[in-house]
This record gives C-alpha cells, sequence and structure tokens, in this order.
C-alpha cells in the first residue's frame, strides 16, 4: 500500500510524463490520468495506432513516468516517478478515468492502466531530499540497483 503522503500527492494533481521506448530510443508524452490508490493504477487516454507512445507502450509494456509539482521553491519541491505494467482498462479502471474526466465520454477514448511496480517520491516539504518509495509485492529493491 502506497504511504498516504503519496497517495494525497497523486491525488492532487492529472497531468503525467509518460515514458516508453523502442528500439533503444526513448519518447515521452503527456496524459491526463485518474489514479486507483489501492492497487496502485493510474489510467490513461491514448491511441495505440495513432500516438507514438500507445505504440510503443503496446511493444514493450514496462512503461516509466513522472508526476511533479512545478515550482522554484526548493522546499516545495514534490513529485514521484514510477516505473509500471502498460495493460487494457478493466472496466472498473475506465469508469474512474470516466468519472474523473466525464468530457472524455464524449471523445469515446481507448483507456489503459499502468499497474505501479515501483514508485519515488520525492517531497522536500519534509525535508531537503526527502525520499519514500514503494515497491509492488513482487519486485524485489535490489532489481532497481545503478552501477553508474
Amino acid at each position: 500500500m502506497l504511504d498516504s503522503r503519496i497517495r494525497t500527492f497523486i491525488k492532487k494533481h492529472h497531468l503525467l510524463s509518460l515514458a516508453t521506448s523502442a528500439n533503444n530510443q526513448p519518447y515521452c508524452a503527456s496524459c491526463f490520468y485518474a489514479f486507483i490508490e489501492n492497487e496502485p493504477i493510474l489510467i490513461i487516454a491514448t491511441d495505440t495506432q495513432k500516438t507514438r507512445h500507445g505504440k510503443e507502450a503496446l511493444a514493450n509494456e514496462t512503461v516509466a513516468g513522472v508526476i511533479a509539482l512545478e515550482t522554484n521553491i526548493i522546499g516545495k519541491i514534490q513529485g514521484v516517478q514510477f516505473t509500471g505494467i502498460f495493460k487494457e482498462a478493466t472496466a472498473e479502471e475506465k469508469r474512474v478515468y470516466l468519472k474523473r474526466f466525464p468530457y472524455a465520454l464524449a471523445l469515446n477514448p481507448t483507456l489503459w492502466s499502468i499497474h505501479i511496480t515501483y514508485l519515488k517520491f520525492t517531497d522536500n516539504t519534509l525535508g531537503f531530499g526527502k525520499k519514500l518509495e514503494f515497491f509492488a509485492p513482487n519486485v524485489s529493491p535490489n532489481s532497481f540497483t545503478c552501477n553508474a
């Protein structure tokens, strides 16, 4: 379960940057999202036939992203970085998205979910550089070591 401070932060926002990759070439796109905090899952709308990030996420279901507070005040910096698995949204996930963005119903969007496998929340309001991490139950913290 995500820390309540992380859940509160994610629920306050509505736009994420989604990172995908194909042929060792990264790409980013901005997406509106809805959030299911108990899972945790982010739901987005995208056309997997017409958008680069949609096509790439279908081909490589492991995606990453960022949700960030835009501020110039160092002591107020907050944001999450996450990795997850891109999947077709379930009926319940679609309901959650359309409840948050009811105007999207007129567009008949194709909805997708991102099942968060890892998340790091930076929150300078808790102290400079304070970070909280979440690992999905089936993900080892050791799988994210960096040798650089």
